[in-house]
């Protein structure tokens, strides 16, 4: 019999169009951006925003917990593409022998609330997904009409822990500091000190995901996401084996 399900889960944001938005809203977004390098520089921060930006890749990995080890159900990445019309999806297999489902991004999302429904009680992975993933996740939802089956951010930084971990939380003992021993450090930094190889070796980061993605280097980002995913799975059972209490 299947034991605990884990799944561990990774997305990738780009910002939308400046033109996309009316003049009021352009202005709003610009406000203060004197110089063509301050001007790039909030238009690149529009990534970070579910109201400025997109999920344009998740990446997962779904872990099932028995009594002799761990076995892998799937993995494999939802890629928004806006040449596959509103309701489709093409699958493409990876180099790693992964598959990405090109789709829109309103059936990213739905693909994703309905993976989170097959599994009873799922339990979540992540890093820093409290801060980021989640709320993205949710708000994008909301703004496409897309009905999450959950709260993925239900209950308070110190009491959601039944149904997701998120490693940075744990790193910092839930009490995050601008230096120290509970400072916050980001995944690049943690992995190496745990031993885990970094997503970024293959010389791909969060940084570029744009720029490759308006290229159309859908494979690419993928693949990339598909490591974060791979890497924050390495790191929880690092983590899970030395530091007590870890879900």
């Amino acid at each position: 019999m299947s034991g605990k399900t884990y799944i561990v889960y990774d997305i990738e944001t780009a910002g939308m169009p400046i033109d996309s938005f009316d003049e009021a809203r352009q202005e709003y977004l610009l406000r203060g951006a004197s110089t063509d390098e301050l001007r790039d520089k909030k238009i690149n921060e529009m990534a970070l925003s579910p109201l400025t930006g997109q999920i344009i890749t998740l990446g997962l990995k779904v872990m099932q917990k028995a009594e002799d080890g761990w076995t892998e159900v799937r993995s494999g990445a939802f890629m928004t593409d806006p040449a596959i019309p509103e309701g489709e999806m093409k699958t493409e297999d990876l180099p790693s022998g992964n598959k990405m489902v090109l789709c829109s991004e309103v059936k990213l999302l739905e693909n994703f609330w309905k993976l989170l429904t097959i599994y009873p009680s799922p339990h979540l992975i992540t890093f820093n997904g409290r801060g980021f993933d989640a709320p993205f996740v949710m708000l994008r939802s909301a703004l496409l009409k897309v009905k999450p089956q959950f709260n993925l951010m239900q209950g308070t930084r110190f009491n959601y822990r039944d149904s997701h971990t998120d490693l940075l939380d744990e790193l910092c003992f839930f009490n995050p500091q601008q230096s120290g021993a509970t400072r916050r450090y980001n995944f690049d930094f943690v992995a190496k000190a745990f031993g885990v190889q970094s997503p970024k070796e293959s010389g791909v980061d969060g940084s570029r995901v744009g720029e490759l993605y308006a290229e159309g280097k859908y494979d690419i980002i993928s693949e990339y996401c598909l490591r974060d995913v791979k890497a924050t799975w390495e790191l929880y059972l690092a983590m899970k084996e030395f530091i007590p209490d870890i879900r």
